[in-house]
Parts: structure tokens; C-alpha cells; sequence
């Protein structure tokens, strides 16, 4: 196949830009690099059947050449920068959709949407199915981030009701590994950066807050075959394992050995931050076969020391 992915320059897509190479195909990697950057792709300069190409996918888009899936993983994913961006999100979530999904029926190709676990909100039902509606504030500091996806979800099915177009869509929780930025302000890079420092973990309220953390490897094997199966309807990709924050840093400092233990500060981080994450994955293991194989103790340590050695490298 000839494979484009939108934000590949990112924390996911630049993975994505891995795996597809991997198996042989080629590859078009298109990032506008607000919140990417080029040091995720800078390994594959060399490659054959890599190409990047510069382009604010909320403008109109032009690949020249067959392709024969488009996957649209261009949008920031963190609150901090989604908050410092949040015209320029609704955009990629609406505008490069739109041009996404316009680029790929205009090509024959098949159409995959990175939506998120953000679409439930702050959710009442625990874990989350894929029919739950959520419980999300339309004009709250998250709503740019939250009503994008919700909206790109909406118009992704209408282009598969009304062209009959083969798409899909990825609900993807929690994901951390490699190739994070560590100034991203989500709670892996916040956590590690902390650890790896010698300094003690800064925990937001009582840590009582959930999450379930999955390693970018899972998740990049769950998109393939979401992308190869024929099921049209939102999918779940995450692990089932809950944790509290509270005890989620204590296995950080566990994992790179920093004695300098937690300090808890007041409120939340980010107003609106969801109190649970859990999941319901029962249809990607019956859809896709599919269900998270790396360890979270493993998938830290692995992340720890590529962060570890980027520390080294930069200083």
C-alpha cells in the first residue's frame, strides 16, 4: 500500500510511519509540526519509500499518486497544548476532517479516524462502552479538544452513510512510550521528567483520579488491524487496567529507582480533568482479536530509558 498519515511527524503518528515501513509499504508522513516535530522522523531521512511533506492539513490537500489509505492523526493530544491552541484544534478536528476524508474518497482510499477517550468527558459510566454518550462541557477549557473529535466522529460516518466510504474510528485512552515530548504536560512525561530529575512527583488532589496507561507498541498494533478489519463503528483501543494516580506514581519511582517519593498539591492540574478512565475493550478483542500484551512496569522502564538517554543526548 501507499500510506498517508496526517500528523505523522507526532508522538503516534511517527509511529504509525514505523510499522507501515516495516511491512513493506510507502509511506507519506504530513505534519505541520505545531505540536510534531521532525526528530520523531529524522531516523527514516534515508528511507526509500518515506516521504514527508510540510502541510497544515486545515487547508486543502494534495498528495500527487495513488493512495490507498489515509490515516488522520494530525491534532495536538495534550491539554497544554490544546489549551494554548484550541482555534487551531477545532480546525484539524472540523477543517482537516473535512479535507482528510474529501482526499481520501477522492483517492479510493480507505479512511481511518484517531478519535480519543476525551469524547466521554468526565464520564458517569465506568468502564466505558463505545455506545456511552458521554458526559462532556461543550464551553469548557476541554471542549476544543473533546467537541473536535466528537464533530470529526460525526462527519466520518456521514461520509461512510452518504459515499459509502470505508472508514474507521479509534477511541485511543491513555497511551505513553517513546517519542512523547517531555514538557507535553500529560502525566507520563510529567511523572518521568520528575523522576529522572531525582525530584519528588507533584500529585494534583488526593491521586485518587484513574487512569489506564498503554504502551505505544499496543496501540500501534490495534490501529493495523482496525485498519484491516471491516468494522465500521468506534473502537476502544486501551488497556483495562485501572490505577489511581497516587499509585501510578509510586510505581514510577519504583521503575527509576527515585527515592525523592510525592508531593501532593491542590485541586486539579486542568480544569474539567476527568476522575476516571477505564475502558470497555470487549469488542477489539472480539472485533480485531486484539488486547494488550506489554506490562505497564515494562513499558515504563522502556520509556524511562529513552528519556534517559534524550537527557543525556541534549545535555
Amino acid at each position: 500500500m501507499r500510506v498517508l498519515v496526517t500528523g505523522g511527524a507526532g508522538f503516534i503518528g511517527s509511529h504509525l510511519c514505523d510499522r507501515f515501513l516495516a511491512a513493506g509499504h510507502r509511506v507519506v508522513a504530513m505534519d505541520n509540526l505545531i505540536t510534531g516535530t521532525q526528530d520523531n522522523i529524522a531516523h527514516l531521512a534515508g528511507e526509500r519509500n518515506f516521504e514527508f511533506i510540510y502541510h497544515d492539513v486545515s487547508n486543502f490537500i494534495h498528495v500527487p499518486g495513488p493512495v490507498d489509505a489515509v490515516l488522520h492523526f494530525a491534532s495536538p493530544a495534550s491539554p497544554m497544548d490544546y489549551l494554548k491552541y484550541p482555534i487551531q484544534t477545532l480546525k484539524v478536528g472540523a477543517l482537516g476532517t473535512h479535507n482528510a476524508l474529501g482526499f481520501a474518497r477522492a483517492k479510493g482510499a480507505r479512511f481511518l479516524l484517531a478519535s480519543t477517550s476525551e469524547v466521554y468527558g468526565d464520564p458517569l459510566e465506568r468502564p466505558q462502552t463505545e455506545s456511552y454518550a458521554g458526559n462532556v462541557d461543550p464551553v469548557g477549557p476541554r471542549g476544543v479538544y473533546d467537541e473536535a473529535k466528537r464533530y470529526a466522529e460525526a462527519l466520518v460516518m456521514a461520509y461512510h452513510r452518504q459515499h459509502g466510504m470505508e472508514t474507521r474510528i479509534v477511541r485511543i485512552f491513555n497511551t505513553y512510550g517513546p517519542r512523547m515530548r517531555l514538557d507535553d504536560g500529560r502525566v507520563v512525561p510529567n511523572f518521568i521528567g520528575q523522576a529522572i530529575r531525582g525530584e519528588a512527583l507533584t500529585v494534583y488532589g488526593d491521586g485518587s483520579q484513574t487512569r489506564c496507561f498503554q504502551y505505544i507498541d499496543d496501540l500501534i498494533a490495534g490501529l493495523v488491524k482496525l485498519l484491516a478489519s471491516d468494522f465500521v463503528e468506534p473502537v476502544n483501543i486501551g488497556t483495562t487496567r485501572e490505577i489511581t494516580i497516587y499509585d501510578f506514581a509510586l510505581t514510577v519511582n519504583a521503575v527509576a529507582h527515585n527515592p525523592a517519593g510525592i508531593v501532593f498539591a491542590d485541586g486539579s492540574r486542568i480544569e474539567g480533568d476527568p476522575q476516571t478512565r477505564k475502558p470497555d475493550t470487549s469488542r477489539a478483542r472480539k472485533v480485531l482479536d486484539w488486547q494488550p500484551q506489554v506490562e505497564l512496569e515494562t513499558g515504563l522502564a522502556r520509556t524511562i530509558a529513552y528519556f534517559r538517554a534524550l537527557v543525556a543526548e541534549t545535555a
